[in-house]
């Protein structure tokens, strides 16, 4: 599997694999993987639409074969106006698949030779598994089972937490520990690695 890099929805920065957007370096804590024929790759910092970019930029990609794989659930107003404006920014050759949750099952369910599947993003479907007190590592060790299966040229994209202030509070802190080790697990999965800053990517891998 395949993958690239897009951008950030906070002033941390955002990472992606396949085309997506941050830095990442996996750690590996499971019996190593065999290796994938195609891999994803992963950058951070970025906005989707780099993503996206990149996606048409990958080659020998036709239209229709373009999957946006939405994670984010809307928690407010300002927040469904903002995906209301990615909305209609996106490419209309993008079809819109949304999953909060089983992320690795979706991807298997929609993989396809020839294919991109552009996840936005690693962070919020990070989110909603914490908000839903589901178990994390089980739903990143099955994520990191499937990676390596998938055809498709896969984009993670995944904001970079780790760089402001230490959170106040115990859910934050939590938070900022669980995505950095879920940024690093799926960076090692990636066969390119990109850090975005600024609108320009920093290659950490690949």
């Amino acid at each position: 599997m395949k993958s690239a890099a897009s951008s950030p929805r906070s002033t941390t920065g955002r990472r992606a694999w396949a085309c997506t957007s941050s830095s990442a370096v996996r750690a590996r804590a499971n019996p190593p993987l065999p290796k994938p024929q195609r891999r994803p790759q992963a950058s951070s910092g970025q906005h989707p639409a780099r993503a996206e970019t990149e996606a048409d930029d990958s080659g020998s990609i036709r239209p229709g074969q373009r999957l946006y794989l939405a994670t984010s659930r809307i928690y407010d107003s300002a927040h469904e106006d903002r995906i209301a404006k990615h909305r209609a920014a996106r490419d209309p050759d993008w079809q819109l698949h949304e999953e909060p949750i089983a992320l690795a099952e979706t991807l298997a369910r929609l993989d396809d030779p020839g294919t991109v599947i552009l996840v936005d993003c690693l962070t919020l479907w990070l989110t909603n598994l914490l908000l839903d007190k589901e178990d994390i590592g089980n739903h990143i060790e099955r994520l990191e089972r499937t990676l390596p299966a998938l055809s498709a040229h896969v984009i993670l994209v995944a904001n970079e937490v780790g760089l402001s202030v230490a959170p106040e509070t115990a859910l934050g802190n939590a938070f900022r520990d669980e995505a950095g080790l879920l940024n690093q697990r799926m960076a090692a999965c990636a066969d390119r690695v990109d850090f975005i800053a600024a609108g320009l990517p920093l290659r950490l891998k690949g």
